[in-house]
This record gives C-alpha cells, sequence and structure tokens, in this order.
C-alpha cells in the first residue's frame, strides 16, 4: 500500500475527529467521551509536529503532541497521541507514523516523549515499545470512564516514555 506522511492542515480536521472518534470507540484509548470541536483540539495540542498519513490523498491516521508541563524545565516533555483508522489498522501505519513524529518532535528540541496507554490496549503497547518507548510506571485507578459500557470504571494507565538518542542528555 502506499501512503505519504506529511503536515496536518486545519482542513484535514473532519477526518481527524472521525479517526479520534474510532478509537474513542473502542472504550480502550482514551478517556475522553467525544473527540472535540477543533478549537478546543487545536489549543490542547502544539502547532507542530502534527502529522496525518493520506492513502489516496484520504487521511488514515494522525499523530500530534501536546505540552506535559507549562515549567521551562519540561520545555522538552510532550505527550503524543497516535491513532489509525479502524480499516487501517494492523498494515505498519501506526509505526511509521509514531517513527516521523519522532523524528519531527527531536527537529524541535524535544527530548521526551511520553504515553499514557491502558493496559488493555496490547497493539498500542506494542507499538510504542517498537519505536523506543519503555514502560516506567503503572498509574492505578488514575481516573474514570464516563461514557459507555464502562463508564464508573476505574482505568489504570500504563506510563510510557521514550528518550531522544539525537539530544544529549547529561
Amino acid at each position: 500500500m502506499e501512503y505519504s506522511i506529511g503536515e496536518m492542515l486545519s482542513t484535514d480536521w473532519e477526518r481527524v475527529r472521525t479517526i479520534y472518534g474510532e478509537g474513542i470507540a473502542t472504550g480502550h484509548s482514551t478517556f475522553e467521551a467525544e473527540a472535540p470541536d477543533w478549537k478546543e483540539w487545536d489549543s490542547s495540542h502544539l502547532p507542530e509536529p502534527r502529522l496525518v498519513i493520506r492513502v489516496e490523498g484520504k487521511v488514515v491516521a494522525w499523530a500530534a503532541i501536546s505540552r506535559t508541563s507549562d515549567r521551562c524545565a519540561y520545555a522538552g516533555v510532550a505527550e503524543v497521541s497516535v491513532y489509525v483508522a479502524e480499516d487501517f489498522r494492523g498494515r505498519g501505519l501506526g509505526s511509521a507514523l509514531l517513527a516521523s513524529i519522532i523524528e519531527a518532535s527531536e527537529r524541535k528540541g524535544y527530548w521526551t516523549l511520553q504515553a499514557g496507554v491502558f493496559p488493555e490496549n496490547i497493539a498500542s503497547l506494542k507499538l510504542h515499545t517498537k519505536n523506543g518507548f519503555m514502560v516506567v510506571g503503572n498509574r492505578e485507578r488514575i481516573g474514570r470512564m464516563t461514557f459507555g459500557d464502562l463508564k464508573g470504571k476505574w482505568r489504570d494507565v500504563v506510563l510510557m516514555e521514550r528518550r531522544s538518542k539525537v539530544i544529549g542528555i547529561d
């Protein structure tokens, strides 16, 4: 399958939102009950890097990073999100996209990327591990689900991080 990885444009939002919604529907990708509107999503993610994969011109996956803290000591630490459309999962696109956003984030000076993954999301755990993330802890009953069959259920989150090999950390 031929695909291209490029910058996410604001005009990609409806497709990105649909893919996000597909992830939410699994019950194993986020605590969010629904994808936000563009203004809310845009303000909660860093302007770059934001990447998408296109197959035949159609967005089928997206990745973006968000700040973990406003404190200047953490200026090089961000949380990464990666979502792949339901019909395109299991084809290696998530790994290609995560590798690309890692490279792009390092060019922007980020030295640590972190991800919070539900332990039931085996595919995401494998994806992050394959791309150099390590488990640094398990946040037990860190939040409650607010929707669907899991509404009210406390969930654990596996905290993973990847340190840059390009940006020297003493």
